[in-house]
């Protein structure tokens, strides 16, 4: 065969494998909805920058009529390219050849793509569309799964890895998404769930349907295993590049830094009437956030989830930072089982890959009640407690207004190695709230008062005199334990030049095997 033969031959290879399932299974797949796994790839990736491993595996089982049916790239294409010039590397499932399910080959060539980035140190990103594991290949498709889970246990911490959730994500294949840093599911067409419809029909009689049981709503909202929900599979994409860029390759890298039109010195004078007088009022606390951070730029993560604390990632003078803040326009800001996951996981997340962590605290304690000392929040809540006190990264915290009880410890106070602790002239910290402390200290006092009207007033009084001598940030100042109260407008200058004090912070925790975080 002449070269020119060979080569015609190649070319004809490489067309034949860009079909994937063929033309027909392209046209169903748009017809959902839905981009096919190239055009994703193309859609995430600097157009160009597709570097593709592996296009002409296929698979190599023989059972079940197997043999007569094969398809160049066996259901997922990988390889690696850039994002705005950094390298990415990526797999891309491919639900047109058989339903993307995933072979011992497929596993292979995602295998391959995630040692390769650990090899570098760059990220990885999974776009999962996936009807989960080839029946056909029994236990090989298994051992296929837990070689990818094994890869994104031993990558955690050391590469950031994004999942997409653009399809079906069923069964054993939800967890490597769930192992990864981040979760973007697309509205409509993606769903996750470890047994489908028919099986929970089955096995408890209950009737769901996918969407029901797994879809974007109910990940977002009550689970909380997605973090990103995209009206479609363009804006997820969209969201994947937004998210890198605020991250560095990988943990031995700083994140980036990017020119800042916003300047420094920037005064805010709406903060200094954000703040409520009346204690018990709301405020929305992205309104803070946005006018400190740059450009009023803020890619907030679990929007729906545990509302009550906001996390996200911004840019402060163009240096990446990591963002938590209770939100006193739900349940008052209050911490419970939920909030204190989604924050401490983020916490770690930003620990982990070298991005500083910005407190922003209005938080009254922890919800009571029976729900949640039987959901276990004496645990869950020490994980946020454990997150902050382990994070090395540059800590800066600004107490807003209430910072009450354990909740004050635990929302990045000096005491878990705070770095820089400011707060607002409006900040209140003390064991509890003013009316809370006086029924406990006064309580004796108060049933020996008869008259009602002479009661409130003495009530009122004490309530009174309690804000004045502990409900005030001066009193932790006092102690060191608040570095200096600012006022709200100079916010954002404060927190950039103390990031840029900060820069060259080394701290280091004691040597070990790794933590025993309370699960």
């Amino acid at each position: 065969m002449a070269l020119e033969e060979k080569i015609q031959e190649l070319k004809d290879l490489r067309q034949k494998a860009k079909l994937g399932g063929g033309e027909k299974r392209i046209k169903a797949q748009h017809r959902k909805g839905k981009l096919t796994a190239r055009e994703r790839i193309d859609l995430l990736l600097d157009e160009g920058s597709f570097e593709e491993f592996d296009m002409f595996v296929s698979h190599r089982c023989i059972d079940f009529g197997l043999d007569a049916q094969s398809y160049l790239s066996d259901g997922v294409v990988t390889g690696y390219g850039t994002i705005d010039g950094r390298l990415v590397y990526v797999f891309s499932q491919d639900f047109t050849v058989f339903g993307g399910s995933l072979s011992e080959m497929y596993a292979e060539k995602i295998c391959k793509v995630m040692d390769k980035a650990m090899q570098v140190g760059a990220p990885i990103v999974g776009i999962n569309d996936s009807g989960g594991a080839r029946i056909q290949e029994g236990v090989k498709s298994l051992g296929g799964y837990a070689e990818i889970f094994k890869r994104n246990v031993l990558a955690s911490g050391v590469v950031p890895q994004i999942s997409a959730v653009f399809g079906p994500c069923a069964g054993g294949a939800v967890y490597s998404p769930a192992l990864t840093d981040f979760i973007v599911m697309a509205k409509n067409s993606g769903y996750m769930f470890i047994t489908g419809p028919k099986v929970v029909k089955t096995v408890t009689g209950e009737v769901v349907t996918e969407e029901e049981l797994g879809g974007a709503y109910i990940h977002s909202n009550k689970s909380g295993v997605v973090h990103y929900v995209a009206d479609d599979e363009e804006e997820g994409i969209l969201v994947i590049r937004k998210l890198l860029s605020y991250m560095p390759q990988n943990n031995l890298e700083e994140p980036p830094l990017y020119p800042s039109s916003d300047p420094v010195e920037r005064i805010e004078e709406t903060l200094n009437e954000i703040v409520p007088d009346n204690p018990n009022k709301p405020y929305d606390v992205l309104d803070v956030i946005e006018a400190v951070v740059d450009n009023g730029e803020f890619l907030e993560i679990q929007d729906n989830y545990a509302q009550n604390i906001v996390i996200g990632f911004s840019k402060m003078n163009g240096a990446p930072v990591g963002i938590v803040a209770n939100q006193p326009n739900y349940l008052a800001g209050v911490l419970d089982i939920n909030a204190s996951r989604k924050a401490a996981r983020f916490v770690r997340f930003c620990d982990c890959f070298n991005i500083p962590i910005i407190t922003f605290v209005d938080v009254p304690g922890y919800l009571p009640g029976t729900v949640q000392e039987y959901g276990g929040i004496i645990i869950h809540g020490a994980k946020l407690l454990y997150a902050y006190a382990e994070a090395t990264v540059p800590k800066i915290t600004i107490i807003l207004r209430k910072a009450y009880g354990g909740a004050y410890d635990v929302m990045g106070s000096k005491h878990l190695r705070g770095d820089i602790n400011y707060a607002w002239p409006t900040a209140e910290i003390s064991v509890m709230g003013p009316k809370g402390a006086i029924e406990v200290l006064y309580y004796k006092e108060i049933l020996e008062i008869k008259d009602e009207k002479e009661k409130i007033a003495f009530i009122a009084q004490k309530e009174q005199d309690y804000r004045e001598k502990f409900a005030t940030p001066y009193e932790a100042a006092k102690y060191g334990y608040i570095d200096d109260v600012i006022e709200p407008r100079n916010t954002r200058f404060r927190i950039i030049r103390a990031l840029q004090m900060l820069n060259t912070k080394k701290d280091i925790n004691p040597p070990k095997k790794h933590s025993n975080l309370p699960l």
